[in-house]
């Protein structure tokens, strides 16, 4: 796939790809959570996933693998439009709860945890960590204030089909650590070598 510097258009033709990857692979998710090699992650004791939306690569087959480490698993929630994410902790005996934008989250009285490892949803990735992701910013903004903190291992989880050239990254965009597919592990930065 070519490199575009419009992300309007590369998102509205990356929305119809990821469909057409999802109804091919369904398979992927699974496949991505058993290629992941743990000994490529930093130490963690809690991570966050997310609820699939639409077409996203479901990362519950990874969060359940994660989770059997002992650590916390965490989901995000929406609590304004204009807020960064909260991680509330996730019991999977628990029914979830619509978040501001309507996205099954963990009740609100659920207690919120700072994740080491932050799985992300995304549209497009390249190799050099960069994410595309919906266009409201909200996990740009939630992890720069994670970052600002303590460190944050931020996985990108995607379908192969998925990577581009390059993604047009602004300054408040967050770069991907690694990306994971139902292919490959692919490790960006200081994480790749």
């Amino acid at each position: 796939m070519t490199s575009t510097p419009d992300k309007t258009a590369l998102r509205a033709r990356l929305r119809s790809l990821r469909r057409r990857l999802a109804a091919a692979a369904p398979e992927a998710a699974r496949q991505a959570a058993e290629r992941l090699p743990l000994d490529r992650l930093p130490a963690f004791d809690s991570f966050s996933g997310y609820v699939a939306q639409g077409s996203e690569i479901d990362p519950l087959p990874l969060m359940l693998r994660l989770a059997d480490l002992g650590a916390e698993a965490a989901l995000p929630a929406a609590v304004s439009r204009d807020e960064a994410l909260e991680f509330r902790l996730w019991d999977s005996r628990l029914p979830l709860e619509p978040d501001a934008f309507g996205i099954p989250a963990p009740p609100l009285w659920s207690d919120t945890v700072e994740p080491d490892l932050v799985i992300c949803p995304l549209l497009a990735f390249d190799r050099r960590g960069g994410r595309l992701g919906q266009g409201a910013g909200h996990y740009d903004r939630t992890l720069s204030n994670l970052r600002a903190t303590k460190p944050v291992f931020v996985l990108g989880l995607a379908y192969a089909g998925q990577e581009v050239d390059e993604i047009p990254m602004e300054a408040h965009d967050q770069p991907l650590d690694a990306i994971l597919t139902e292919t490959e592990f692919i490790p960006v930065g200081k994480e790749a070598r």
